[in-house]
């Protein structure tokens, strides 16, 4: 699901930029939305300008599905050079878990082949977690 009220003037600057955007967007899902994890693909194009904000899948209390194929689909399309990825954790922990360094090395691998650019992961919680600022991508 693509996002439609996204300023697409929007310039990603820092990790906790793109996470006060998803931080912003969870907030406005009712209460029984915000305790499921949600997985995002911020699309940007060569001056780190949102293009796209895509909700590529809603999990449970503590997991989400996701596949390089969602992923990438939107980036491909509007011709994006890199993405952010980010989740949120219900619990408010920013701790990644192993599953989240598995989906994140995978989805590195595909990016490489596709060549658009993983930027970081950011996991949402009570605060925010930049996978890249900590040495996790």
């Amino acid at each position: 699901m693509i996002l439609k009220d996204i300023n697409e003037n929007t310039k990603i600057g820092s990790p906790e930029k793109a996470g006060q955007i998803i931080k912003a967007i969870l907030e406005s899902f009712d209460e029984y939305e915000q305790e499921k994890e949600h997985f995002w693909v911020l699309g940007l194009n060569n001056k780190n300008m949102i293009q796209y904000v895509d909700l590529v899948s809603i999990g449970t209390v503590s997991e989400s599905l996701v596949h390089p194929r969602e992923v990438f689909r939107y980036a491909i399309l509007k011709n994006c050079s890199g993405i952010i990825i980010a989740h949120n954790h219900p619990s408010g922990s920013v701790v990644e878990s192993k599953e989240d360094i598995t989906i994140t090395n995978r989805l590195v691998e595909a990016s490489k082949i596709i060549g658009i650019k993983i930027l970081d992961h950011i996991i949402v919680g009570d605060s925010i977690k930049s996978f890249k600022e900590h040495g996790l991508i």
